[in-house]
């Protein structure tokens, strides 16, 4: 990590030439914008403000401005937002030449936060949580498809026929992840050299899909490496020849790609679940209760719930036990290791959006003094425990008629994102697929 003196002194001997100032936008993606180091440098110490259209958190995945959003509209001119830099998240990035990054977050022109923006959504969580005397600890575990296409390639086939760096299921295969490890091991080392703490690799349960994962820490710090490593490895498979994609299910025949969430509250440096005292029960209990409200913000997608399959290692019930991958939660760990693993989300989430929503369920469940039921053994699959959304649809339903997330977020952050997940199913509604026309084109 960096400080401004230090990255001035690495700007003046001429190693550091560009700053990138970014900020992360509903999808979960990177937007900003990179800044001549002297400039910057200069900028910062003049504590001057690095300006950004507001409409960066009021557009579809195609970049196009959506109406409906009360932050961000043509009536209200789209103006500029400022992007306020956290010092603390300055690295290099060393697989980019001469570049330092910097995540900041998203202020009105009067210094007050932008509330649905999504660093902003998770940071009054913490804070809510750190009134009640707990320091939240989150840990994600992001899945991801490596193929041999390039980026370019892969869109110019139609993202169809691509081909999996390894032909066959390689779940902790070593030989096979082997063929991959001249990437995979410049990514390690590229985090590791980011100050992002690299703890595994390991290949996953099909052909060509893979798993980094990354030291727990704090929620935001958390949060912000994971989109750190998202972008980040995007740009290396680039560099590399290669592509991956984060989709949460790329193909209907490949198993999903998930983002397992491990969550603990921790007071005075240690793990306050230890022993499972009602707090971490009430905690587990308000997952149980509200997940299916805030399901818009573990599936944000429509592609997102084509992952919920029976026997496809993503759960399809809101059941809880112990070391149970049929479960949506998975308590795993001992003692002042011991955490709760979520299994809802899939790679495509907003990790901001989606330890919000963890910790939003689990002090609802304690404020609430919610009561844990028994853990569930054997299958959730085929049980008749209460089944996440299966749809957006269904989950924006969830969200509409919900008390607890408007009570945890307010009504500004879900209406923002009750109108995000309306248009993109509004906008999927329109789209022809090649599954009609393939099945009425001739015969229909």
């Amino acid at each position: 990590m960096l400080t401004l003196d230090e990255l001035t002194d690495l700007v003046a001997n001429g190693e550091i030439d560009t700053v990138v100032v970014a900020f992360t936008d509903m999808q979960g993606r990177l937007m900003g914008k990179r800044m001549h180091a002297e400039f910057f440098v200069e900028e910062a110490q003049a504590a001057h403000p690095i300006e950004g259209c507001n409409y960066l958190l009021a557009l579809d995945m195609e970049g196009d401005p959506v109406p409906g959003y009360e932050i961000a509209s043509w009536e209200r001119g789209y103006g500029d937002f400022a992007m306020v830099p956290d010092f603390a998240t300055m690295r290099r990035i060393p697989w980019l030449e001469g570049t330092a990054l910097v995540l900041t977050d998203v202020a009105w022109n009067d210094g007050t936060p932008v509330r649905p923006s999504p660093r902003q959504v998770l940071k009054a969580q913490v804070e809510r949580a750190r009134a009640l005397g707990f320091e939240p600890m989150f840990g994600s575990e992001l899945e991801f498809y490596l193929l041999k296409e390039t980026f370019a390639q892969a869109h110019a086939q139609g993202y169809r026929d691509l081909t999996p760096s390894v032909p066959y299921i390689l779940d902790y295969h070593i030989l096979a992840t082997s063929y991959d490890e001249p990437f995979i091991r410049a990514v390690r080392n590229g985090m590791h050299a980011a100050g992002i703490k690299v703890e595994t690799s390991k290949g996953e349960a099909w052909p060509g899909q893979q798993e980094i994962n990354f030291r727990f820490s704090d929620a935001v710090s958390m949060a912000d490496n994971h989109t750190i490593y998202k972008n980040g490895i995007k740009e290396m498979a680039n560099q590399h020849e290669r592509s991956v994609t984060f989709m949460a299910k790329p193909d209907h025949t490949w198993i999903g790609s998930s983002c397992h969430i491990h969550s603990s509250l921790w007071v005075g440096g240690r793990n306050a679940f230890d022993g499972e005292p009602e707090l971490f029960q009430h905690y587990l209990a308000g997952q149980l209760a509200a997940s299916a409200e805030l399901a818009v913000f573990f599936a944000p997608n429509i592609n997102s719930y084509k992952r919920y399959a029976a026997s496809s290692w993503a759960p399809t019930t809101l059941a809880w036990g112990y070391d149970n991958r049929t479960c949506a939660f998975r308590v795993v760990g001992h003692g002042q290791a011991l955490r709760i693993e979520n299994r809802i989300p899939g790679a495509d989430a907003n990790p901001y959006l989606a330890f919000a929503a963890i910790l939003a369920a689990g002090l609802h469940g304690i404020e609430q003094k919610l009561e844990l039921p028994p853990a569930f053994a054997g299958n959730a699959y085929v049980s008749d425990m209460d089944r996440f959304p299966s749809t957006l649809r269904d989950a924006v339903t969830a969200l509409e008629g919900g008390r607890i997330a408007r009570a945890a977020l307010g009504d500004e952050v879900v209406d923002h994102y009750l109108n995000y997940a309306r248009t993109e199913q509004r906008l999927f509604d329109t789209v022809v697929t090649e599954y009609e026309r393939k099945r009425l084109f001739e015969r229909g």
